[in-house]
């Protein structure tokens, strides 16, 4: 967001790790401070696929700078929650965030207050869009800034001190950030006792007075339900960690390419809608750019991060034409494939599910998977193969059936050496062609039990052990060690095939700049042994590409006890010093056969 001026930057194992990930209860995020990492509270933003965005205040255009006046438009404009509501059911949100009380739109508070120090309505606009949202099923979540930096954005004083020094029987600047930590202190406690409905709040970086007064635990006691979701900062006691587009992927709307935080950490991208212009109304109508604003919403939900789409409501709650008539197209647009994006999470990640990213000849794109059935899974082709066939890594599922999930048409299918082969394709869709893909469960993976993983170097806390535990909340890191060696024993010689990793999401997956770089495998050599000892030469070297989700080291047919993988480099430079020579692994698996096709170049409706 901008307020601050600153830039944010088998079956049966995917069923085990589905329920790891979702089912523990009272884990906690590990970090300088400590917080729940899964609550009852936080139900309903990981069940979330989507919220609208709404930077709506008294500088939305034309700015007012009487409080009283810009109630007065707002009224007679027609204001109603309900308009708010129907346009983020339209774009199938589940949830909204206000940021009215911020820097840049006058500090504005839109219920009313009994603490001066800023504008503040007679007529309460929060409660009504607080209740005409639950009426739907929806909530309401309330962005508050720690920053007074703006207070006299555009020639007015937006902040009242003296106002709030006599409310307080002191002398208050809330010019400063103390001062200003102060009043927005008391005014989160205000909301919280008016509000029990609310979702929780949206904070905007973080302030020393509110730290050193406990904000966070109060909250939490005060208002279980309530979530905290923060921007920039990956602040360990809030529930959610939200991030501000980037660009300079490629392509430009795989947004989670930038993302730095590793699930189950609950995450947030948010990204206007308007394809230029402010966050807020500044009298311009920008187009939407359909394909970007729709690659963005998909790759997120194929990343288990929730997408914040803002769009810039007018002085009366109506939002511009272009904007508007995108949220009528999405309604429509958005039904048919809603299951694939409802209900699931992120394929190629800790849920299981197919590889997604770049594909053959050109294609790219991402998975999903069922939340309740990760036999369930849907391919989502944003950028479409220049022939007609699309191919994928299986990731060890075994494929009964692939339809076009708009059509319902059978579609040819094969599986061979690993790789899902769909045939026959044509007339993409311009925005994302979806298969729905049946499956049995996976097939021919190694059980962590079935062997032994070491390393000949781990950093404290963090063993090889960690990378063949079935768990994404621990993970092996190599201590800044390169080369370093993962060795695999498996008790008695058996028949390998590929190795799969998944390596831990806590950085970007590209050069973004000289300090914000890959931390992910680059170089490799693969041996085998059939006592430990005697490795002789690798039978398999090259190098990852620097991409998320699971990567796959096919191995030539073998028969063995001990497979060694040797990461001789990563792709972060030295100039990324809290990523360089890094590498973390949540979790490693040995495959030893992949799924034989059921029914090879036929459509199969079994």
């Amino acid at each position: 967001m901008t307020n601050t001026g600153t830039n944010r930057g088998g079956g049966a194992l995917a069923r085990i790790l589905l329920v790891l990930a979702l089912a523990l209860g009272a884990l906690s995020f590990q970090g300088p401070a400590r917080a729940d990492l899964q609550n009852p509270r936080q139900d309903f933003l990981r069940a979330s696929t989507s919220g609208l965005f709404l930077h709506w205040g008294e500088r939305t255009a034309p700015a007012h700078t009487s409080c009283s006046g810009w109630e007065a438009d707002v009224t007679r404009g027609g204001w109603t929650p309900d308009y708010w509501v129907r346009e983020a059911q339209k774009l199938h949100a589940q949830y909204l965030v206000l940021a009215t009380f911020h820097s840049r739109l006058g500090y504005a508070r839109p219920w009313p207050s009994k603490i001066p120090g800023s504008c503040s309505t007679e007529r309460d606009f929060l409660g009504e869009l607080i209740a005409a949202a639950k009426a739907k099923g929806l909530k309401t979540i309330l962005y508050m800034t720690d920053d007074p930096q703006w207070h006299n954005e555009g020639g007015h004083e937006w902040l009242d001190s003296a106002g709030y020094s006599s409310y307080k029987g002191s002398s208050v600047d809330l010019t400063t950030r103390d001062g200003f930590g102060q009043f927005s202190y008391d005014n989160f406690f205000e909301v919280m006792d008016r509000y029990p409905d609310l979702g929780g709040f949206w904070i905007d970086n973080d302030n020393a007075y509110w730290e050193s007064h406990h904000l966070y635990t109060q909250i939490q006691q005060r208002r279980p339900s309530f979530t905290l979701s923060n921007n920039n900062e990956d602040t360990p006691v809030m529930d959610m960690i939200s991030n501000e587009q980037k660009t300079g992927m490629s392509p430009a709307y795989d947004y989670p390419q930038a993302l730095y935080t590793a699930q189950p950490r609950l995450t947030e991208a948010d990204f206007k809608l308007p394809s230029t212009g402010a966050w807020w109304y500044d009298g311009s109508n920008p187009s939407v750019d359909k394909r970007l604003t729709l690659g963005r919403l998909i790759t997120n939900a194929g990343s288990s991060v929730k997408a914040l789409m803002a769009e810039t409501a007018q002085v009366n709650g109506e939002f511009p034409s272009n904007q508007a008539s995108f949220n009528d197209f999405a309604d429509g647009y958005l039904n048919p494939i809603w299951e694939s994006l409802h209900g699931v999470e992120g394929g190629g990640y800790l849920y299981g599910g197919l590889k997604p990213g770049f594909w053959n000849d050109g294609a790219h794109g991402v998975t999903t998977v069922g939340r309740a059935d990760p036999d369930r899974q849907y391919i989502h082709v944003l950028t479409p193969p220049s022939t007609s066939t699309l191919q994928l890594r299986d990731n060890g599922y075994r494929v009964t059936g692939v339809t076009n999930l708009r059509t319902g048409a059978a579609i040819a299918h094969s599986q061979s050496g690993g790789t899902l082969t769909l045939s026959g394709l044509g007339g993409w869709d311009p925005y994302d062609t979806v298969f729905k893909v049946t499956t049995a469960g996976r097939t021919g993976i190694i059980p962590a039990s079935g062997y032994t993983l070491t390393a000949d170097a781990s950093a404290s806390g963090h063993p090889a052990s960690a990378a063949a535990d079935g768990r994404y909340l621990t993970y092996w890191d190599n201590a800044g060690t390169l080369p370093v060696r993962l060795d695999y024993d498996l008790g008695t010689a058996r028949k390998v095939r590929y190795l799969g990793v998944n390596q831990r999401e806590d950085s970007v997956s590209y050069a973004r700049s000289d300090t914000e770089q890959s931390a992910r495998i680059k170089g490799y050599k693969v041996y085998v042994s059939a006592d430990g000892s005697h490795w002789g030469s690798p039978v398999k070297s090259g190098t990852l590409p620097s991409a998320r989700g699971v990567a796959f080291i096919d191995l030539p047919a073998t028969t063995t006890r001990h497979v060694r993988l040797e990461v001789t480099s990563t792709y972060a430079a030295a100039s990324d010093t809290a990523r360089y020579k890094r590498l973390r692994i949540d979790e490693s698996w040995l495959g030893s056969a992949y799924p034989a096709s059921i029914a090879p170049g036929r459509p199969d409706r079994g």
